[in-house]
């Protein structure tokens, strides 16, 4: 039977850093597996934003609990982070926390990496960069000393003297079969973003199929998803909280020309508004989190990340550890019941 893994999506764009720590740590208690950070030099929007260094904030979440693993979703190691700079924050982290840590990396937002000076390069580059950025990450955890002639990045005997003292996994977030291609070749999964429910298949075939490739099981690699919730008895404070979200609905063309969180907020517009309330669910009533979560479940996924925007988020994790969660893993273990055949 598959084990359902259950994440807390720990937004550093929207909390300030203590205040995170308090929900991260409230998270466990909860019953969560998993503690995910989002990964940003800028946040979203310019009005209220933060943006904590989520790899130290990590090690204090680490410290503070005592089980849950602890990880990004997403690091972009190719511009602001050198790859091997990522190999060894991770390293250190699993050398001091072994077992608890894990890597999501992608291709990244320009509004990360323009502001310190980094040109915003053409997808096909930022997926050739990506490629060669997991395979240094995965030559210094293993290896001695590492050279690598990349078109992009080289190493030249550069050796982690501090190695993890357990496998990390590393995952790939995808939108496309093309980044998903690289999750099936190198890594341990995949944080899966999909346009609908035919993108999600095909980007989960396109993993599946660079694993067989490769002489990978691809029943090994992991699936995970983000479920994105806004709750409070109140509408509007639910949707007035989500909408802090609103500068990801920008389409994608125009959001990468605009880096400043100024900019971001100030492109906001009605259709912005209404993709929000289609893309996350904001409601008043519980039922629709089962109803909606059930779905996700469906998928049998590995991994689901719950990313809420709620207004009194302190609540509603204790809301979620409750009802929702224990639900969560009694509909996944009746999903995975085999079905009895009645014979006569």
């Amino acid at each position: 039977m598959r084990t359902l893994r259950l994440g807390y999506w720990a937004a550093q764009e929207q909390y300030d850093p203590v205040r995170l720590l308090d929900f991260a740590v409230r998270a466990e208690v909860a019953g969560f597996d998993i503690i995910a950070t989002s990964d940003h030099f800028h946040p979203w929007r310019d009005t209220g934003g933060q943006a904590g260094f989520p790899w130290v904030w990590l090690a204090a979440v680490a410290e503070r609990t005592k089980r849950v693993q602890v990880g990004t979703a997403v690091t972009t190691p190719m511009f602001r982070y050198h790859p091997a700079i990522v190999a060894q924050a991770f390293a250190t982290l699993d050398y001091m926390y072994p077992g608890r840590v894990f890597l999501t990396v992608g291709t990244g937002h320009a509004m990360n990496e323009k502001p310190l000076g980094f040109e915003w390069p053409s997808f096909e580059e930022k997926v050739g960069r990506l490629e060669e950025a997991i395979k240094i990450i995965l030559e210094l955890w293993k290896g001695d000393f590492v050279n690598f002639e990349g078109k992009y990045y080289r190493l030249s005997n550069a050796k982690l003297y501090t190695k993890p003292k357990t496998k990390i996994p590393i995952y790939v977030a995808s939108a496309c079969p093309k980044v998903a291609k690289i999750a099936g070749r190198l890594c341990d999964g995949m944080l899966i973003n999909p346009r609908g429910l035919e993108k999600y298949y095909e980007i989960v075939r396109a993993m599946e199929k660079a694993a067989i490739e490769a002489g990978r099981d691809p029943s090994t690699l992991v699936k995970s998803m983000e479920f994105k919730v806004s709750y409070d008895v109140d509408y509007d404070r639910a949707l007035n909280s989500a909408l802090f979200w609103a500068s990801t609905a920008i389409p994608r063309e125009k959001r990468e020309k605009l880096y400043d969180p100024r900019d971001l907020e100030a492109n906001v517009g009605p259709e912005e508004v209404e993709k929000i309330k289609k893309t996350w669910l904001i409601t008043t009533d519980p039922d629709d989190i089962f109803k909606e979560l059930a779905e996700f479940l469906k998928l049998r996924l590995d991994i689901v990340y719950i990313h809420s925007a709620s207004p009194d988020e302190e609540k509603f994790i204790s809301i979620l550890g409750r009802d929702i969660l224990p639900w969560m893993r009694e509909f996944h273990e009746m999903l995975d019941k085999p079905i009895r055949k009645v014979v006569e």
